[in-house]
């Protein structure tokens, strides 16, 4: 049986409502640094593999646990937030002054479409999400941590539940209404699990 546990990071100073000078190197607030520590003493036992995000906050927050298991190997895979919006344009800007851009590459629903350098697009982000999802089918540790991000974790998910056909508009437009109606908060998050015979995950209960 492979357990994997897919955790939101702590509460970031974006989270917080504080600019941010780019996406990857946003920190934790004093309150997400307990929320790390909340979620390290959650586990029962210790996972065999701690995997992280290569942006700030996940990493800060995986180390909690990875000094509450120091035996647990920890690596870095490219489970990082979904950067639609070109990172040049949104130096020094909160989350409020960003929320027209947002809007608007919404309202596109363009799954092709890149706002510019360092962002990716729709279609980018979600094969992403496969792929994550194959390196872990083929995985050789049985149970793993992931410390992740809302939107990407919401991506895996809508990969399991909606098993999308084709990544048109209409299907951008589904994973943005399922990414609201199903916010993960900081340090929440959801289970996977899969049996050795199992052909599909199956997906366990969220925010615990």
């Amino acid at each position: 049986m492979k357990r994997v546990r897919l955790i939101r990071h702590g509460q970031s100073a974006a989270n917080a409502g504080q600019a941010s000078r780019d996406h990857a190197s946003i920190p934790l607030t004093p309150l997400g640094l307990r929320q790390a520590r909340m979620i390290a003493g959650s586990f029962s036992v210790a996972p065999d593999l701690i995997v992280a995000s290569p942006f700030a906050r996940a990493q800060a927050t995986a180390q909690a646990t990875a000094v509450t298991f120091p035996g647990t190997a920890i690596e870095t895979w490219a489970v990082e937030e979904f950067t639609y919006l070109a990172p040049d344009r949104c130096v020094d800007t909160t989350v409020a002054q960003r929320k027209g851009w947002v809007d608007t590459y919404w309202l596109k629903s363009d799954p092709t479409y890149c706002d510019g350098a360092g962002a990716e697009s729709f279609l980018d982000f979600v094969a992403r999400a496969q792929a994550f999802l194959d390196r872990l089918e083929q995985h050789p540790a049985g149970d793993i941590a992931v410390f992740s991000h809302g939107q990407y974790l919401n991506a895996v998910a809508w990969l399991l539940e909606r098993k999308p056909r084709v990544l048109d508009g209409q299907a951008m437009a589904d994973w943005r209404s399922y990414e609201i109606e199903n916010h993960i908060h900081n340090g929440g998050g959801f289970a996977l699990s899969r049996g050795a015979g199992d052909a599909l995950w199956t997906l366990g209960r969220r925010n615990y």
